[in-house]
């Protein structure tokens, strides 16, 4: 690659017009020649700002309502001509070409309004022209650059070095990706599961402590070009967010907006749930789910659906140390209290969750893709199979069970009594024993509350375990070949039961 290269001469053709007027005074003062063609270089023009038209330098008119303008070898030749080479430079000669050294170009807005006519060609063909030839010539293709390059060329006597360039196309190459995956979805939208998944990825600016473990790296990525409710949360002191903190708070922010329009507290460690609680008041809706498993919840993650006020703040402050608090918002002199007493707690003031169409799952050489988690079961399609119907109680108990269960690693058991989880059995390898767990965490408290089961109990012993820790109401898919013989069972011990005809696997 060249060193420095000076500018000479620049093709401008954007269709965010964005710091565009700021950048073209920048660039004539610099004594730069400025190439543009439509709209681009009628804005130049309207600002007073020379400019060189397109078309008189092709020698032809913009056609096709504009389709073509750029495509031409007076504008190509000159973008890809490799100036080290001799055959290029008589090339030019003999055509009359003369080179570019900058090239500022974005995309037609696909992303924002997608059509057949928001399709660019003449665009990316030119940045991809562009950063091909980075050796001799800056590709810009945001206004976030303008600034950076007019800060180098003036400090440089009007040069670029080779490494903003080679920066500048590996950025200008990922946007053409990026723009090229949008078109590809776009004409699939009617497919969930498509033939060809282009992803393209970015990452974001933050510095995560280390990956899973202390001695692996690890960052964030988004969709190149879009946001999530991630990239609208505020941290409020507390150390780097790790791998594992990002993971984890966002398996607890899912669920406590998945617990309906009450004040709700989900604690969630190592991506499981160890207490969740729906309350009249925040307070004691996280005093509650602490309550389910508060040797657990030590270093775990705190969620909450409401702004925290005092009186939450105070149970917090004397609970548990957390790694991660976050919450909707927090009311005046909470946050001082958290930080004072929690120097290092992560606290994240974020915006509601968002939704993805498709979950994504790596194996070795590919990923397994599914449509995203969702309960697609509502309760006007399950069923009562027991001659005993739970009370009304106990079906606030059971749907709310049925909820957690969702989030639960498999095989999950949890039992809920009065709006508080007080037992949850997780990711064991068979489902005995998550009821075990279950109820030896519940230590009594579920007596006449619900138990849910993220999939169907194959044999009478596991509404036996729900019967023995005390619950009065089991819920669970159904399903199972020994069905009849449960539900004699259930019948037996006098348990209301409900087949959801849904399972919720997790792992």
């Amino acid at each position: 690659m060249s060193t420095r290269t000076k500018i000479k001469r620049a093709l401008v053709s954007v269709y965010d017009k964005t710091g565009l007027i700021e950048l073209a005074k920048g660039l004539r003062d610099l004594g730069v020649e400025v190439v543009s063609s439509g709209n681009t270089s009628a804005a130049l023009e309207a600002a007073g700002i020379p400019v060189t038209r397109v078309e008189a330098v092709t020698g032809s008119p913009e056609m096709l309502d504009g389709r073509v303008k750029t495509l031409h070898p007076k504008i190509h030749g000159g973008l890809l001509a490799d100036l080290g080479n001799e055959s290029h430079r008589r090339d030019l000669d003999l055509h009359g070409i003369l080179p570019f050294e900058l090239v500022v170009s974005n995309l037609y807005p696909f992303e924002e309004r997608p059509d057949i006519e928001t399709i660019d060609i003449g665009g990316p063909a030119m940045t991809r022209a562009a950063a091909k030839n980075h050796a001799w010539i800056t590709i810009v293709t945001s206004p976030d650059q303008y600034g950076p390059l007019l800060t180098e060329l003036h400090a440089n006597d009007g040069t670029v070095g080779p490494e903003t360039r080679e920066a500048l196309a590996r950025a200008a190459f990922a946007r053409t990706a990026a723009y090229d995956a949008a078109i590809v979805e776009w004409l699939q939208a009617a497919e969930l599961l498509p033939q060809h998944l282009v992803v393209a990825l970015e990452r974001t600016d933050e510095s995560l402590r280390y990956g899973e473990n202390p001695h692996q790296q690890g960052a964030r990525y988004r969709r190149a070009g879009t946001t999530s409710w991630w990239d609208g949360i505020v941290q409020h002191g507390g150390l780097a967010l790790s791998y594992l903190n990002y993971y984890d708070t966002d398996a607890a922010w899912k669920l406590v907006h998945d617990l309906g329009d009450g004040p709700a507290c989900a604690i969630i460690k190592h991506a499981n749930p160890c207490g969740v609680a729906v309350d009249d008041t925040l307070d004691t809706a996280y005093q509650r789910a602490l309550e389910c498993d508060e040797r657990s919840a030590f270093g775990g993650i705190v969620a909450l659906n409401r702004r925290i006020d005092t009186a939450t703040v105070e149970r917090m402050v004397a609970g548990p140390q957390a790694d991660v608090v976050i919450a909707p918002g927090f009311a005046p002199g909470t946050l001082e209290a958290l930080q004072k007493k929690r120097k290092n707690t992560r606290i994240l003031e974020a915006p509601a969750p968002g939704t993805d169409r498709r979950d994504f799952r790596q194996i070795s050489g590919g990923f397994l893709v599914q449509d995203a988690h969702h309960f697609a079961s509502t309760r006007n399609d399950w069923r009562v199979v027991t001659k005993v119907a739970p009370t009304p109680e106990q079906w606030r108990d059971l749907e709310l069970a049925w909820r957690i269960c969702g989030h639960v690693k498999s095989n999950a058991i949890v039992l809920v009594k009065d709006g508080q989880a007080v037992g949850i059995g997780a990711g064991q390898q068979n489902r005995v024993e998550s009821g075990e767990i279950a109820a030896k965490k519940a230590a009594g408290r579920a007596r006449g509350g619900a138990a849910a089961s993220d999939a169907f109990y194959p044999f009478e012993d596991g509404v036996e375990a729900a019967a023995a820790a005390g619950v009065a109401a089991v819920i669970q898919p159904g399903g199972a070949m020994r069905d009849e013989k449960v539900i004699e069972r259930a019948d037996d011990l006098g348990l209301a039961m409900v087949f959801t005809g849904e399972r919720h696997f997790l792992h």
